[in-house]
């Protein structure tokens, strides 16, 4: 049998360079769809999620400049349609995330599932049964999610997932941000991809407080502004 023998009592010491996380860059890619101003994001890793994330962005009509590697200079401002299309979100299941900006920012959406799975067979179910807490009303047609505010605009509420769910968490926190009055999303995900999108909101004009608990409150805001920020290193990859 093989065997590793390993000899301790050395200090370990040097420097690395790590990668954004893609489960961070994903939501804060998505939250540049809710201001009209330029966010520029930093640390963005060059991965396949992403490539598709930047490529649907500019489906929408948001313009994404790279001035160097891994920054990305975004301005979601000449965005006009709320429909992410099939093709673009079919290979990734993180499309969801553009679920809750392009309903907070036009007050509609329509974004394709990956596969076509139907309501109720996968997680994105508690994303939607959030959404209806804020006021939203949600349907399936033709393998699309289809969700529309009233007025055009969603009403804050007391939010309670089933389940703990990161890009449920995700979602609402930023749908939330435009919303009207004050959100609160009880057993939130307290993952540091969360914290990080909080950070990025709140340099954009978003109130939210306890970002990384269980509890996280969202005073929603009128609009949002330009801002510029840095992913967190990729957790995973550090400690792999």
């Amino acid at each position: 049998m093989d065997k590793f023998l390993i000899t301790g009592g050395k200090p370990l010491n040097g420097k690395i360079e790590i990668s954004g996380a893609k489960n961070s860059a994903l939501p804060c890619l998505a939250a540049t769809i809710l201001s009209a101003e330029t966010v520029t994001l930093h640390n963005v890793p060059y991965v396949k999620d992403l490539i598709t994330q930047r490529r649907l962005l500019e489906d929408l009509g948001a313009t994404v400049l790279t001035p160097e590697l891994r920054t990305h200079k975004i301005t979601a401002k000449n965005i006009e349609t709320f429909e992410a299309p099939y093709e673009l979100v079919k290979t990734m299941r993180a499309s969801v995330l553009a679920l809750g900006p392009l309903l907070a920012r036009f007050g509609q959406a329509k974004v394709s599932l990956p596969g076509g799975c139907a309501i109720g067979t996968r997680p994105i179910d508690l994303h939607l049964k959030a959404f209806e807490q804020l006021g939203a009303t949600v349907s399936l047609e033709s393998g699309d999610v289809v969700a529309r505010a009233p007025k055009g605009r969603l009403i804050g509420a007391d939010v309670s997932f089933e389940k703990v769910t990161v890009t449920g968490t995700e979602n609402v926190m930023m749908a939330a941000a435009l919303a009207k009055g004050k959100t609160t999303i009880h057993n939130a995900a307290c993952e540091p991809e969360i914290e990080d999108l909080a950070e990025l909101l709140n340099k954009m004009g978003a109130r939210i407080k306890g970002a990384g608990t269980a509890r996280i409150e969202i005073e929603g805001v009128e609009s949002l502004g330009a801002a510029e920020h840095t992913i967190i290193p990729d957790r995973i990859e550090t400690g792999t």
